[in-house]
């Protein structure tokens, strides 16, 4: 089989369907294609298909219509243990009754590799995860963050082109669980490994990737890198999974290039970026990340609109300043600030002026 080039994809889905009843789809015609070498995680609520997707390319579940592609070939009919993919899994999936060498050995065993060739994929393999001295010991003497190790480990051992991990640090604490994720990361880039990570958690999706595949309804909503994502929301879906975000709702009164005028449905104007509304009269809910949000008037474009705001609530998060506003009616508007020198600690009960530049704030469809 000739192999790809480095740009051609070398995980692909073709108008993939899966239904498990036969009549409602829980992946409706799913294209996505990635090269070698990249991060990808599927992102999304619970039962919006991400995790049949992995298990369909893992081989744990068979795609009802279309084609998914490995370098270039096409394997709907190849079994998991022939597709050369490494798992891991949330809850780890060690043996219990093996030791942590036995584990990671048990993948070269299957296939067929001699004892002194395993014994040297499975010393380097502990040493990646810098666990190369428990090779002795059992699962059950491990900690939570050490079994996740080894499980990294055992998917590596075989040196596969493609790992797929469902959602691997659900289970471990906030600070083992950060550590975790660079440390992933940082094998799958130093390995050149194709990653396929699933996840709910939308920090983690926008730590780790190299892109994002947004998952609702079987759909993917948007494709897109990290930063392009947060800032750059494709749809009212994305604006509101990815982060935390303001939405104010209105009607669209006037279009001009990219720029528009949206009237509130209290009556006061703002100004936006039109993304997914085209034309006047139409409903809006207008986006606005807290820290995009200004009260200091020097820097705010001369002429940007601004409206009234009633502090409710100041909370002290230590790196950042967090105010719960009243604007427009919705009284769980949130603005974020550093905590510089010269923050302005604003107190409940102060009225003040708000704004934005019109291309931090987008147009969506409502």
């Amino acid at each position: 089989m000739a192999k790809l080039s480095n740009d051609a994809a070398f995980v692909e889905f073709k108008r993939v369907q899966k239904s498990y009843d036969g009549e409602n789809l829980v992946v409706k015609d799913l294209n996505l294609s990635m090269p070698k070498g990249e991060f990808l995680t599927m992102l999304g609520p619970s039962g919006s298909g991400k995790t049949t997707c992995l298990m369909m390319l893992a081989g744990f579940e068979t795609a009802t219509h279309g084609d998914i592609l490995l370098d270039g070939q096409s394997i709907n009919n190849i079994p998991p243990h022939k597709r050369g993919i490494g798992m891991v899994f949330q809850n780890y999936a060690l043996f219990p009754h093996m030791t942590v060498a036995e584990n990671l050995a048990f993948p070269l065993e299957v296939r067929k590799i001699g004892k002194s060739e395993r014994e040297k994929k499975v010393m380097r393999a502990l040493d990646m995860v810098q666990m190369g001295e428990f090779g002795g010991r059992r699962p059950a003497q491990l900690s939570g963050g050490q079994q996740q190790r080894i499980a990294l480990a055992r998917a590596l051992v075989f040196e596969p082109e493609l790992v797929l991990m469902d959602e691997p640090l659900g289970a471990l604490d906030k600070q083992l669980r950060e550590h975790m994720q660079f440390e992933i990361t940082r094998l799958a880039h130093e390995l050149g490994i194709t990653t396929v990570y699933v996840t709910h958690d939308q920090t983690e999706a926008l730590t780790m990737s190299d892109r994002v595949a947004v998952f609702d309804d079987g759909r993917i909503q948007q494709l897109a890198p990290p930063d392009e994502l947060y800032e750059a929301p494709g749809n009212s879906f994305v604006a509101q999974f990815i982060g935390e975000n303001n939405t104010l709702e209105g009607v669209v009164t006037k279009i001009s290039g990219n720029h528009c005028v949206v009237t509130l449905d209290n009556g006061e104007e703002i100004d936006a970026m039109p993304v997914n509304v085209t034309h006047a009269g139409e409903r809006t809910k207008v986006s606005i990340r807290p820290e995009r949000v200004e009260f200091n008037k020097e820097r705010l474009h001369e002429d940007a609109h601004t409206l009234k705001a009633e502090v409710k609530e100041f909370i002290y998060m230590g790196d950042i300043f967090r105010f719960r506003l009243s604007v427009a009616g919705n009284d769980d508007f949130i603005v974020k600030t550093r905590n510089a020198p010269d923050a302005v600690k604003l107190k409940p009960g102060e009225i003040i002026n708000i704004g934005w530049l019109a291309e931090d704030c987008r147009a969506l469809d409502a």
